[in-house]
This record gives C-alpha cells, sequence and structure tokens, in this order.
C-alpha cells in the first residue's frame, strides 16, 4: 500500500538529516487551519529557462507540490520557516522548479499543472492550481494586410491576423514604422479582431503599414502594405469670355477652365471633358459715312441764284465711322433771262407752284392711309383664320382618350363630347410655319425666338409634316442638328434615350420609353402663333459629372429638356423616378438644374417652395413631379439628415445563357430603383448574352457608412462548389452613396462537379454590414430558357414616345375649358378648385394653385401626368358629380349656381 503524504513526511523527516524536523505549534494555535499567504501562479517557460512555483502558508506544519496529480519528490522543495513577529504564528514557504522537460513529458495530452497542500494539526488546505506552459510565437502570419489603392475620404480596412502563439500575441500597428496610437489620431481605428481602419482617408495617409504581433517570447513584422490614397482631379470655374478675336464681323471667343479643383494626384483620374470652349461671336464693324445724291436745283431766287443739297445718309455714319467728307450744299447764279422772268413775275409763278404742291401732298397722304387701313384688315383676318379656323379641325376631331377604356358609369357622360362626323380630317397635316408680327414667310420654313437659343433653321424646301404628333424627319438628323447647337455641345447623340416632337399651343407629351421620365406640355402653354421643336433626354451620369458633398446623393436622373429659352406662359410638368425612401424628416432634398456657363445651382428646396418661384415640385412614394416655366437640365439630390435616411436600391440576377463548361457564373447588380438604370442594365445583358434567373428585388441602404456585403450559401456540396477564396463580397458604401456609377454588380464564379448536373439551389444573401438585410432563395436549371423579360419592359403608350395636340391628353381640350370656367370662379360654399384639389388628394399643393391664373388647369395638368397610362374618366367626373357640377354646369355655368 501507498504512504499517506503525511506519513510519507514524517519517515522523510526523521531519516533526511539535512531537512528541519516537523514544527510543533504552540497550544493556542492547535485548532487552527491553514490558509494561504501566497498562492502557485501560471507560468510561461521561455525558450530554455524553467520557472519557480512558490506557496506560502500559515500556521502550517508541513507543505507539498502536488504536480498532474504526482507528489513532487521532497528533495525537489525549497523550504524556508519564519514566525510573524505581530501574531506569533509560523510562516512556511516552499519552492519549487519546473523544467521545459517536465512539462514536454505530456505536452499535447493535457496542461501542465501543480498545486500546493499545507498541514496543520486541525487539517489540511489546497490552494489554487498553477499551469505552466511553454511559450511560443511562430513566424508566419495567418492573414497580412494587402495594399490598396482608395479615393480621398475613403474608408479603409486594413486586415491582420497574427500568427498563432502562447500566450497569444498583442497587435500594434506603425505607419511607416511609427506606432499608430488610436486615442491620439482618432481617424484611425483598430477592431477588436486587430483590423485597422483608417475613417476617412487623407493625403497624408499614404504611407507603407505594417501589423506587428507580439508575447513574451518573440516580436514578429507583417509585410508591409502601401495605402497609395488618390484624388480624381476636378474641373475648375470657367473663366470669363476672352473679346471677340474679331473687331470687324465673325469671329470666335473663348473660355478655359482647368483641372485644379482638386488637382490630380498619384493616379487619380483626370478630369472629363474639354478645357477650353469657343463660341461664334460677331463684332459690329465701323461705317463710314456716305453722301446720297445731290437734290434737284431749285428755282432760281429773288438774288438770282439756285441752290440744291445732300445727305450724308447713305450710309450714314455708325460705330465710329468717319463723317462724309465734303460740302452738302451747292449754288449757282441763274442765267440772265432766269432772273428776269423771275423778277417780273414773281407772284404768279409763286401761287401756281403752292396750289400744285399743295394737291399733290393731299393726294399722297389719302392714298397712305387707304393702304394702312387695308394691311390692318388684311392682317387681323390671316391671324383670325390662323389660330382659329386652322386649328379648328384639331379641336372637333380626336377627344377620345385612347386605348379600350371599361365600360362608363352613368355619370360618365360628364366628360365626354360628341365629335363632329361632318369633320373627315383625323390629323394635322398642314405645313409648319411660324408667324412674326404680320409678316407672313414662304420658301424655308424658320423659328423666330428672341429671348433663348434657337434650333437652326429647317432646310430649304424640306416641310416636316405632323401626323398624329409624331415628326417623319429622321432621328439622328434631329440629334446632329442639335449637337451643332453652340450650347448643345455637351447633349450625346443618344437616339435610344431621347424623344422630340413638335408642338403648337395645343401642348402635347414626351416620353422616353421604359425610363419613366416624361414631360408634359400643357395647352397653351406655348404662346398662340409659336411652334417649339422640344427634346427629352435622359443623360447618362458618365457623361455629367454632378458634384456632391457631405452626405448628398443623386436620387434621380439627370434629365435635359429643351431648347433652353424658348417662351412658356404657363408651367410645364417633367416627371421622373427617385430612389429615396420617401421619408420627408430624413432627408434635405433640393432640385438642380445646370445654367448656361455648366454649373449646377440649387433651384428649389423640398418643403420651401416658393410660389413666387417659376419651379415648384411634388414628391410622390416614388416619383417626382417637377413644374417648371424654364427648360433644362435637373436632377434630385438629396442630403441626408440622420442615418435613418436609405435610398432603395435594386437588386437584379444575371447569368450565362449557355454553360458548356464546368464554370457558372451568376452576376448580382446593385443600382438605384430608377425605370432608366434597369433600362440600361437590360440592354447590356441583352449584347452580352445573358439571361434574367430572377425577377428583381428592392433594398433599403441606409446612410450608415456601412459596406454592403454579398454571399451565396446552402449550396449542395455534392455537386457544386465556390471558386470564390473569401466567404462573401463586398460593395464599398460610397461607391453606392454617391451615385457616381449607374450600377454595380458582383459576379460569384460556381463550379459544378459534373457537366450533367443542371439544377442549381443556394440562398443569396444581401445585408448592410451592421444593418438590415434580405435572403433570397434561387432555384432554377442552368440549361433552361431564360426568363421572359418583357413583363419588365411593357410600355402602356403604343403611340409612340411624342404625342401632339389633343390625343396627348385624357381629357378633351373643350371639356377641359369647360371645367376650367366653371372651377376657377370662387364659390362661397367652396364648389370651385379647392374641393377639387381636395377630392384628388392634392391639397397639399393649395398655395401653388391659387397662385396660378387658373388653377383648375394646373390641378388638371397634375392629374394628367399621374394618370396618363391608367387614368379613368369615370373617375374624375364622378368627383365632379360630387363636387356638385351636374352636367348642364359642365357645359354651361351661370352667375347664380355659384
Amino acid at each position: 500500500m501507498r504512504e499517506s503524504p503525511a506519513a510519507r513526511a514524517t519517515s522523510l523527516m526523521y531519516t533526511e538529516k539535512r531537512h528541519v524536523a516537523t514544527a510543533t505549534l504552540p497550544a493556542s494555535f492547535n485548532d487552527l487551519l491553514p490558509h494561504f499567504l501566497v498562492e502557485p501562479d501560471d507560468e510561461y517557460i521561455v525558450k530554455n529557462k524553467p520557472v519557480t512555483l512558490t506557496c506560502r502558508s500559515t500556521p502550517a506544519t508541513q507543505i507539498y507540490f502536488k504536480c498532474n496529480g504526482e507528489w513532487v519528490h521532497q528533495d525537489d522543495h525549497l523550504i524556508d520557516r519564519t514566525v510573524d513577529p505581530a501574531t506569533g504564528l509560523p510562516i512556511m514557504q516552499v519552492k519549487i522548479d519546473i523544467s521545459r522537460q517536465q512539462v514536454e513529458k505530456i505536452f499535447g495530452l493535457d496542461d501542465y499543472w501543480c498545486q500546493c497542500v499545507a498541514w496543520s494539526t486541525t487539517g489540511t488546505q489546497k490552494s489554487q492550481k498553477a499551469y505552466v506552459r511553454i511559450a511560443y510565437l511562430r513566424k508566419n502570419f495567418e492573414e497580412e494586410p494587402m495594399g490598396k489603392e482608395v479615393a480621398l475620404n475613403q474608408e479603409v480596412l486594413l486586415r491582420c491576423h497574427p500568427p498563432e502563439g502562447v500566450p497569444a500575441a498583442e497587435v500594434e500597428w506603425q505607419r511607416n514604422e511609427h506606432v499608430i496610437d488610436p486615442v491620439s489620431e482618432p481617424n484611425f481605428l483598430v477592431t477588436a479582431d486587430r483590423n485597422l481602419i483608417i475613417k476617412q482617408a487623407r493625403l497624408a495617409d499614404t504611407a507603407n503599414y505594417t501589423c506587428v504581433a507580439k508575447n513574451i517570447v518573440a516580436r514578429r513584422k507583417s509585410s508591409p502594405a502601401t495605402v497609395l490614397v488618390y484624388v480624381n482631379g476636378g474641373w475648375s470655374t470657367w473663366t470669363t469670355w476672352s473679346a471677340c478675336s474679331s473687331v470687324c464681323g465673325r469671329g470666335w471667343q473663348r473660355r478655359s477652365r482647368s483641372c485644379t479643383n482638386p488637382t490630380p494626384l498619384n493616379g487619380g483620374m483626370a478630369c472629363d471633358g474639354q478645357n477650353v470652349q469657343k463660341s461664334a461671336c460677331t463684332a459690329t464693324c465701323p461705317v463710314d459715312g456716305g453722301w446720297s445724291d445731290w437734290s434737284n436745283w431749285s428755282e432760281c431766287g429773288v438774288d438770282c441764284s439756285m441752290w440744291r443739297s445732300r445727305e450724308c445718309t447713305q450710309p450714314s455714319p455708325g460705330t465710329g465711322g468717319k463723317d462724309c467728307q465734303g460740302i452738302d450744299l451747292q449754288s449757282l447764279n441763274c442765267t440772265s433771262q432766269q432772273c428776269l422772268q423771275s423778277e417780273y413775275y414773281p407772284s404768279a409763278n409763286g401761287v401756281e407752284d403752292v396750289a400744285l404742291y399743295v394737291g399733290i401732298v393731299a393726294v399722297a397722304l389719302c392714298l397712305t392711309l387707304i393702304l394702312i387701313v387695308v394691311v390692318l384688315v388684311y392682317r387681323r383676318k390671316k391671324e383670325g383664320l390662323d389660330a382659329d379656323v386652322a386649328d379648328s379641325s384639331i379641336l372637333t376631331t380626336g377627344f377620345q382618350p385612347m386605348g379600350i377604356k371599361p365600360s362608363k358609369p352613368e355619370n360618365s357622360h360628364l366628360l365626354t363630347i360628341q365629335p363632329d362626323l361632318t369633320t373627315t380630317t383625323t390629323s394635322y397635316q398642314g405645313t409648319l410655319h411660324s408667324r412674326h408680327d404680320g409678316t407672313t414667310h414662304t420658301g424655308t420654313a424658320k423659328f423666330s425666338m428672341t429671348n433663348g437659343p434657337l434650333l437652326d433653321p429647317l432646310p430649304n424646301g424640306s416641310h416636316h409634316t405632323l401626323h398624329n404628333g409624331k415628326m417623319t424627319s429622321d432621328p439622328a438628323e434631329f440629334m446632329t442638328r442639335l449637337s451643332n447647337q453652340t450650347y448643345f455641345k455637351t447633349l450625346p447623340r443618344d437616339v435610344a434615350n431621347t424623344s422630340y416632337g413638335t408642338f403648337n399651343f395645343l401642348g402635347g407629351r414626351l416620353t422616353i420609353p421604359n425610363t419613366g421620365i416624361s414631360l408634359l406640355i400643357p395647352p397653351e402653354a406655348i404662346p398662340r402663333g409659336k411652334i417649339y421643336e422640344i427634346y427629352l433626354t435622359a443623360q447618362r451620369k458618365e457623361d455629367l459629372r454632378l458634384p456632391l458633398a457631405g452626405c448628398q446623393t443623386l436620387l434621380s436622373p439627370i434629365v435635359s429638356c429643351g431648347p433652353p429659352g424658348v417662351v412658356l406662359t404657363r408651367p410645364t410638368i417633367l416627371s421622373m423616378d427617385h430612389c429615396s425612401d420617401a421619408c420627408p424628416e430624413n432627408w434635405a432634398i433640393r432640385l438642380k438644374k445646370q445654367n448656361y456657363e455648366g454649373v449646377w445651382e440649387d433651384v428649389l428646396m423640398m418643403g420651401e417652395e416658393l410660389i413666387s418661384e417659376p419651379y415648384y415640385c411634388q414628391l410622390e412614394a416614388e416619383t417626382c413631379r417637377v413644374f417648371s416655366e424654364q427648360l433644362g437640365r435637373f436632377s434630385l439630390v438629396g442630403e441626408s439628415l440622420n442615418m435613418s435616411a436609405a435610398k432603395r436600391l435594386r437588386l437584379v440576377l444575371f447569368s450565362d445563357a449557355y454553360c458548356s463548361t464546368l464554370e457558372y457564373n451568376i452576376r448580382v447588380y446593385c443600382m438605384d430603383d430608377t425605370q432608366d438604370v434597369f433600362k440600361e442594365v437590360m440592354q447590356m445583358e441583352r449584347q452580352l448574352g445573358g439571361r434574367l434567373i430572377d425577377e428583381p428585388h428592392v433594398l433599403l441602404f441606409k446612410d450608415s457608412y456601412h459596406n454592403l456585403r454579398l454571399s451565396i450559401h446552402d449550396m449542395p456540396q455534392a455537386h457544386w462548389r465556390s471558386k470564390l477564396l473569401a466567404g462573401y463580397q463586398e460593395i464599398p458604401f460610397y461607391h453606392i452613396w454617391n451615385g457616381s456609377q449607374r450600377f454595380l454588380h458582383c459576379t460569384f464564379t460556381l463550379e459544378r462537379l459534373n457537366l450533367s448536373t443542371c439544377e442549381l439551389t443556394c440562398q443569396l444573401c444581401v445585408w448592410q454590414v451592421e444593418g438590415e438585410g434580405q435572403s433570397f432563395s434561387l432555384d432554377f436549371n442552368i440549361d433552361s430558357r431564360p426568363l421572359d423579360p418583357e413583363f419588365l419592359l411593357m410600355d402602356n403608350n403604343p403611340s409612340g414616345s411624342a404625342l401632339a395636340g389633343p390625343s396627348a391628353f385624357q381629357i378633351p381640350y373643350l371639356i377641359r375649358q369647360k371645367i376650367c370656367s366653371s372651377l376657377d370662379t370662387p364659390c362661397p360654399n367652396g364648389a370651385d378648385w379647392r374641393l377639387l384639389a381636395q377630392r384628388l388628394k392634392l391639397d397639399r399643393h393649395m398655395s401653388f394653385f391659387a397662385s396660378k391664373a387658373s388653377p383648375t388647369s394646373v390641378i388638371l395638368d397634375l392629374w394628367e401626368a399621374q394618370h396618363f397610362h391608367s387614368g379613368n374618366l369615370n373617375q374624375l367626373a364622378t368627383v365632379m358629380a360630387d363636387i356638385g357640377k351636374q352636367e348642364a354646369m359642365i357645359f354651361l355655368v351661370s352667375d347664380g349656381e355659384c
């Protein structure tokens, strides 16, 4: 049998003379249990240096160490006995040494541990366990930081996973061999998993970054990671136009700008566009005066002389030209015979001459007055025929709305009119000419405007005819003529994203199919007698760089309509999609317009509209309606007021149409939730031969400075595997938020283990880091037909992208006039345009409507813009009936009815 530790200790004490005998306690302390003053602590063996464990207890008669369940031999103990002078209790201290060889004997089986046991006459006590480990630090980092090139103010993430070690290595970061202190440098952040984040990269942050791992054994450095902070160039403002190059006649003037705001640095992109602009100019030439012909000689005077004169009027001197040189009056002596005749018969000749001159003047005045009266009468009749008779065919035909309408309720007759069946004309097919203040032009058709840039005249002999509101000229020719104008040098020749047409006072509508962009030109917006050729273009974001600052982001497409400067008597309505979350309390939304100098200006702050301004805006859930009395280039920019502000993103999935190899790619597009961007992606994927594998999904992306992370999960491992080295992909926050790139995409490359595998089932997870996310289930056959995208691109406007005249509106022109005359006049009981706005849920804009000459017309314009594809005249007729405007009131409203 094994001896007890106490017996073994007693026998050893008696047999080993060099050890001190067991101490005996005073009688007063016999009932005390030992307690530890010092317990052994955890230790690490560095290289081959042994460690010492210490244990101290009072009152104690014996102390022994026990390591890994085995008693340590007494010879290995170093014992020291003292007495506490304050209490008189004996204190016993024991030390042992642990070598590397002792720990390595059980290495891999369990941790090496030791504890001490103290005895007194009353009983025993055990100390805590002390673990002894061999310290080490491996050389190779599990993950080293990688160099990056980042834009100015972008967030940078450098990853570091230190080598394996005991104890675990601490990590510090160095920039150019200097330690980074996140406390004193708040732009740096070291995360809990030892990664380094540069919150906003500055030019001074261009450096070599090193991850340093250290513990009690060693210190390791990773390979340096070079972070290069680049700056994309920006244009300075344009200089003023130079003086005209010619002092007389046609010349050129120029202005310039430099790519210094800021200057591109460290490989940043140079400015896109021209640094010099030229413009034609005409300098007025000096005109030297020229003499007119001499007048006839006068009659011989009493002084026997006659005279003649001339004037400096052919031409008159102007703009610094020289006056005529010479005399303007000549005299000549009469012959003696003429002098005598004048002398002897002065009175007779004078009376005859006066009578002759008076008669001639009277006849001339009468003829002049008659001619003026004839011309005025002719002009008035001519204008009346052009404005009223020529357009009457349009007003009396084509009133019925387009498309097949559902059955009408009993009061639907309120908004319909029986067409004139005697009129056979169904469209306006007259040659387009402009009228200029009573002057009739023939031959070349010209557009006359005095207050803005105009389109070039139509070519000689080219008379465009308007059929059902559409121009028959070549679209490429129209875009070429637009791009040749001085102001339209930057207009892209993108026929697919441009709509155009010719319009008169009856108005019309321009629509860019499948983009959600349209321009409504209300009736009477174009002055009578004027004909405008108007265009509407969806600009590509890469063609125009919209300057954004701070938390600003582009919420809508950039839309151009023009030509700028045309005279409008009523506001047009520009409709375009936006991608904000439609929570006004989260946003400060501005309408921006580009001026003639190319600078973007704020023309409207949403919620702070002034009715005196030429712009007004209605923000709906997904659409923005801009009322504008001036055409130009517009966009909607939002600035987030808090981190709850979110943009709507549209996620679209594509893959290869045919897969004949083991590799299979899935492309996930992330774009603003607007129809114009989606249309562009669909067109691009058609060219690439891609296939749509799932319907688009909408995701809210918050202003939280966190990236968008995408990953694929739950693939059948027996048939598929991912070829990505990382478990996920990320799209940087600023790439999405600033909106400078129309769409971004990630490609997931998968590999099937057998060519016969055709089914793919997986989960696509998309979420914003530390934010909300979504998971989409994908289950499809990779060899099946692609999802038909036509349901996503259906256009409900079969008549084309340009409609002119009554066919562009749901409400017939004459009925519209009746409604306006009925509701514009205020009624004491409120049955006027105010009640119409309330029933149509437009009462938020009451002050704007009230500022217009005809509030009802503006309300109907907005209704037309909202309901062109889905409008129901029956519902509008029902609203009119609810207001109290019965059938008789629609066509004839008397004063007593209010």
